[in-house]
């Protein structure tokens, strides 16, 4: 069974499907894991972003990036390295979206998500889950909250819990501005599935998030019984 979810930045996607899995016995997959650690690996190999446009999917696999399951859900290796503590640095933070914008790197890396989750129950999340890479996921959820919500939780998890005004505001300008490439690019937008259930999760505490997904899934399990 595939539960996909799918929300803008900030949105509590990742740590929320997280949560579900653990709470389903499913395995947990971070799709932004895999574009981190293809951003990691063209950094470490000196290749500039201004090139990736370029970027083939020889070039892709040259990189050597793959995932193993682990900690309940997958951790991503280089080679023989595991990398998942260094894709989240603050070099890949700035240039993730370079790499994910790239209609190379989504087609190559679609293989290798579903491939990841075709053995097991999953919750996956990213921001095409349930419309490119897992459409025929059993239960689909896209998560939204108010884009100054977001930005309080997207500080909060750099450890910024009480940001000033003004670094309130660059940061939501920062997550909008990341919502119009996401959701404006050609290839694989930012999008709900027409039958995503759509969650706003700007008043809801992190266990009612937890549980309303949850519901969905096991009424799905009913009527599939």
């Amino acid at each position: 069974m595939i539960i996909a979810i799918d929300g803008p930045a900030g949105s509590g996607k990742s740590s929320t499907a997280r949560a579900v899995a653990q709470r389903l016995g499913f395995r947990h997959l971070d799709s932004g894991a895999f574009y981190r650690a293809l951003t990691w690996a063209a950094l470490e190999r000196g290749l500039a972003p201004e090139t990736w446009d370029s970027l083939t999917a020889s070039d892709l696999e040259s990189l050597d990036i793959h995932a193993r399951p682990g900690d309940g859900g997958f951790r991503m290796y280089a080679g023989d390295r595991d990398i998942s503590t260094r894709i989240r640095s603050p070099e890949v933070n700035a240039n993730v979206s370079a790499m994910a914008r790239q209609p190379a790197v989504r087609n190559w890396l679609l293989g290798r998500l579903r491939e990841a989750g075709g053995t097991t129950d999953l919750v996956a999340d990213g921001r095409d889950i349930g419309t490119v890479v897992f459409p025929d996921a059993e239960v689909k959820v896209f998560l939204t909250a108010d884009p100054r919500e977001r930005a309080r939780r997207r500080l909060a998890e750099n450890g910024i819990t009480e940001p000033s005004a003004e670094r309130l505001d660059e940061e939501v300008t920062r997550l909008l501005a990341r919502d119009k490439i996401d959701s404006e690019r050609e290839h694989a937008p930012l999008k709900p599935a027409p039958d995503a259930v759509h969650i706003d999760t700007t008043s809801l505490s992190f266990e009612e998030q937890v549980d309303r997904i949850v519901a969905l899934v096991q009424a799905a399990l009913t009527r599939g019984r």
